[in-house]
């Protein structure tokens, strides 16, 4: 027996000695294996992350995984062809398969890079629990220089997302199938993107660029800027009603915390060098439909706090008082699912009002849609706009029966301001007529230049609602010239 456990010993050495030397860690030296328990592989991967560097899980097969791993700076995990970690449920459910260690202090975690990882959610979910409203399979808050290459989750399920990534700079994630019926991938604040080569068939969003978003769905809120998103696919789930849209743009705006304000749910306001959120979420999940009258300033450093039966989470302490999308290019897109494809957005229900009356008035900026086609034949927007934008372009795109539509509920937001719609190099495949553009914004500002579109039949007409709106048209298309 002792010369069994010293040979193990020595064959365990020479192995974790092997991988050093050749530069990176194998993860089954720590006992991360397909016959292990959920609770013992995630014991063992922890211990194969912490060592930094590049770990590598090669041998094919299902690990169950029973909790989260946290993954730190410098670090590479690569997973081999054929390896899928399945989400068990053996000492409660948990949200994340995957959290940067910086997620749970908010400091940055900076080069990290996850390869080839396919997680099976295998009806495992929760909203939330390390940090309010982070809600990915796999999650980042607090990162810089992060890679997420050939990820794959084909039973998105519930209440939680695919890939939920919050407050970060410099993050590309490539090659990428994501199957069911929640979001695929869903960023909150950040600065600097490519999403690249995605398969995307969920129920809701494809994609949510939400720098607001619901109280529960983000953890902080700011500015989402200069990305590309490229090469995607958006297929039909079977089945299935239309929902969300293939790319969600979320803009907000809110205000100083002072006495008397009324609130819902999810509102927010700045004081003490912080912005707070309201948690008006009922123990159904749902939100409770009610306003609050504030009386009591919220001061607590972190957390959720209840004052006048208002409870507060404190969300971040990098004040601002708007958030939206500005300069990111979608191009070489290709829809199957016959919903609206891209909404230039605001929320306003009791889940969540993005903007605050008498707030400052969030501008949404420089969105270009180029070589983008569409495959299906439904009626619903192409581009569906409720806050003010400055100007966006549509370019090199095949488009059939769904046009542009501005909307927006009345005294919502003061003023929706001018919007410039560069229209140029498109093909239209549609006869008759098409309902091109349509204006349900009173006082609405709306210059649109269109040319060197191609019309594919004769009798090809674009039809304008301009509604109570103010339109400048110089165009090249049958119906407008």
């Amino acid at each position: 027996m002792k010369l069994r456990y010293l040979l193990s010993l020595l064959f365990t050495s020479f192995f974790l000695t092997h991988s050093f030397s050749q530069g990176f860690t194998d993860a089954s030296t720590f006992g991360f294996s397909p016959d292990a328990t959920g609770v013992a592989n995630v014991e063992a991967l922890q211990k194969a992350v912490d060592q930094g560097g590049t770990i590598i899980v090669s041998k094919p097969g299902t690990y169950k995984v029973a909790g989260t791993t946290y993954i730190g700076s410098n670090t590479s995990l690569e997973f081999g062809k054929g390896v899928v970690l399945q989400k068990v449920d053996e000492v409660g459910a948990f949200t994340h398969v995957l959290l940067n260690k910086g997620a749970l202090t908010r400091t940055y975690d900076e080069h990290i890079s996850v390869k080839g990882l396919h997680v099976s959610v295998n009806g495992v979910v929760k909203r939330f629990n390390e940090v309010f409203g982070l809600r990915g399979q796999i999650a980042f808050f607090y990162v810089k220089d992060l890679r997420i290459e050939g990820f794959r989750c084909y039973d998105i399920e519930g209440v939680q997302f695919s890939i939920h990534v919050c407050t970060f700079e410099d993050l590309l994630i490539d090659d990428t199938i994501l199957v069911g019926n929640k979001d695929g991938i869903h960023l909150g604040r950040g600065n600097r993107f490519r999403i690249s080569n995605a398969t995307f068939k969920t129920l809701d969003d494809a994609l949510a660029l939400n720098a607001h978003d619901y109280a529960t769905s983000n953890p902080e809120v700011g500015w989402i800027e200069n990305g590309i998103i490229e090469n995607c696919h958006d297929l039909s789930l079977e089945g299935q009603p239309l929902v969300g849209y293939f790319c969600r743009i979320l803009a907000g705006g809110w205000v100083d915390w002072k006495e008397g304000l009324e609130l819902q749910n999810a509102d927010a306001v700045v004081t003490g060098g912080r912005i707070y959120r309201v948690d008006g979420i009922g123990n159904d999940g749902k939100p409770l439909k009610k306003i609050w009258v504030t009386k009591t300033r919220p001061t607590h450093r972190e957390g959720t706090v209840e004052l006048d039966g208002i409870k507060w989470v404190m969300m971040q302490e990098d004040v601002q008082y708007t958030a939206g999308v500005r300069n990111v290019v979608f191009r070489d897109i290709f829809l199957e699912k016959p919903r609206s494809t891209f909404s230039i957005h605001f929320d306003n229900s009791s889940w969540s009002r993005s903007y605050y009356p008498d707030a400052e008035i969030p501008e949404q900026k420089k969105l270009l849609f180029d070589n983008i086609t569409v495959l299906h034949d439904g009626e619903l927007p192409f581009v569906k706009v409720n806050t003010p934008v400055d100007a966006f372009t549509i370019t090199n795109c095949s488009l059939r029966n769904s046009g542009i539509l501005f909307h927006g509920k009345k005294g919502y937001v003061p003023d929706y301001g001018k919007t410039y719609v560069n229209f140029y190099g498109n093909t239209l495949n549609k006869k008759g007529e098409m309902n091109f553009l349509e204006n349900r914004v009173p006082g609405k500002e709306v210059i649109l230049y269109t040319a060197n579109n191609v019309e594919l039949f004769e009798d090809f007409k674009a039809v304008i609602n301009e509604g109570d709106g103010k339109f400048k048209i110089e165009s090249d298309l049958s119906g407008l010239k």
